[in-house]
């Protein structure tokens, strides 16, 4: 079965290292459990050759042993002289190797199946002696069994306790952080304003409570962006709907058609409005555009009576559509509330085109210059009809837009200057 969930994929590599580390500590004892048997079992040879040398001398020209060994000695020990066997029995499967090392003149150590075999030379004076002693391995072989055994038991005790702490360690780490997420959740649908406030992170619940702090401001963030857009949008759409109907109803009253002239009006008013307003609802408009700044000037001025001293050739970074919309309700704004007069300026400021819409009106009150950008607030003589929708516009496209309060009407719009092709 295939493991997916995160606590699953967490207790398996636990269980994983775990298993590795039992397997190499396993393996490190047995050498060493090994090694140290063997030393032991060579010991016990040593020990019993010392033994058997200690009795040896010389008599008469003969080598003799001074006291004569146990009937069990005999079988685990026995002496050569001169290549004859003077003292022991030598089981008969092992005549022949056991007469090789006393042959061999020297002292050496051998493995002979279930038994480690040890040659000692007796120095004396005109013959050859050697003491040949067997040490039985099973009792250190069942040793080393038993041990093995007992590693490999431990070992798996502790690969399971090692993935049951693992598996309560993970359950209760990631039942904080269930409950952090539901709580995230539901203050996001219910109540966006509430926040963890954790701190500064002292551990990784701390990153988690902050980051999901970070999560919810932005959901309150969307979600107050929506509820000024849906009052943009009446606010936009309520005025050319009253003047459609007041004119229906006045031509119902009065018992006349409708001017075609002025539905033809209010319905571009609409047209615009949402045609602007879906613009700004956008979170950024595309990068790489620019356009001649001159030529959007005529288009958001279309017909309408608007001076323009601009330089010959200026471009910025930004669409010509997204000009336009930015640029069509500041010139609305100026037309209704001038007395006589509407026109725009442009400056080259760095690496931006700064544009001044400028009219002869009453202009903006000093304390409304930041409010008049508010949906459904107004200033003076109504300045505020589409000024939210601007400012949205320009945050979208990259650019700034303020109102300044110097007697007469003058909002400034800062774009982006586009930069020469190479």
């Amino acid at each position: 079965m295939a493991v997916t969930g995160f606590r699953q994929r967490v207790v398996a590599l636990t269980v994983l290292i775990a298993t590795a580390v039992v397997a190499i500590m396993i393996v490190i004892s047995h050498v060493l459990l090994s090694r140290v048997t063997d030393a032991d079992a060579r010991d016990l040879a040593r020990t019993r050759a010392e033994a058997v040398a200690a009795n040896v001398t010389v008599e008469g020209g003969r080598v003799v042993l001074t006291e004569n060994g146990s009937e069990a000695l005999d079988e685990v020990a026995w002496v050569y002289a001169d290549g004859r066997l003077i003292d022991g029995n030598v089981p008969t499967s092992m005549v022949g190797r056991v007469e090789e090392m006393a042959d061999s003149g020297r002292s050496q150590t051998v493995t002979l199946g279930d038994h480690l075999l040890y040659a000692r030379q007796v120095p004396t004076h005109s013959h050859d002696v050697m003491v040949i002693v067997r040490v039985d391995l099973t009792p250190y072989e069942t040793s080393e069994q038993r041990g093995l055994t007992l590693s490999l038991i431990l070992g798996g005790l502790a690969i399971l306790l090692a993935g049951g702490v693992a598996h309560l360690v993970v359950r209760r780490a990631l039942r904080v952080v269930h409950e952090m997420a539901a709580l995230a959740d539901e203050w996001g649908h219910h109540e966006p304003g509430r926040r963890f406030d954790l701190g500064v992170p002292r551990d990784e619940f701390g990153e988690l409570g902050r980051t999901l702090d970070h999560l919810l401001e932005r959901v309150e963030t969307a979600l107050a962006d929506e509820r000024r857009l849906t009052d943009e949008i009446a606010h936009e759409l309520r005025t050319p709907l009253t003047v459609l109907r007041a004119e229906a109803q006045l031509a119902q009253l009065s018992g006349e058609p409708v001017p075609p002239e002025a539905v033809l009006r209010e319905v571009d008013r609409l047209d615009t409005a949402i045609t602007t307003l879906l613009r700004a609802a956008r979170t950024r408009t595309a990068t790489g555009e620019r356009c001649d700044l001159r030529s959007v000037a005529r288009q958001a001025i279309a017909s309408r009576a608007v001076e323009v001293a601009f330089p010959s050739k200026v471009e910025v970074a930004v669409a010509a559509d997204v000009a336009v919309a930015l640029l069509s309700p500041l010139l609305d704004n100026g037309l209704r509330h001038a007395r006589s007069r509407v026109w725009m300026t442009a400056r080259i400021e760095g690496e931006a085109v700064v544009v001044d819409v400028l009219d002869d009106g009453p202009g903006f009150d000093s304390v409304d210059v930041d409010r008049v950008f508010e949906a459904g607030v107004t200033g003076g003589d109504g300045y505020g009809l589409g000024l939210p929708v601007v400012r949205r516009i320009a945050a979208s496209a990259g650019a700034e837009v303020r109102a300044i309060a110097d007697g007469r009407g003058h909002v400034e719009v800062t774009l982006p200057a586009a930069r020469a092709a190479t």
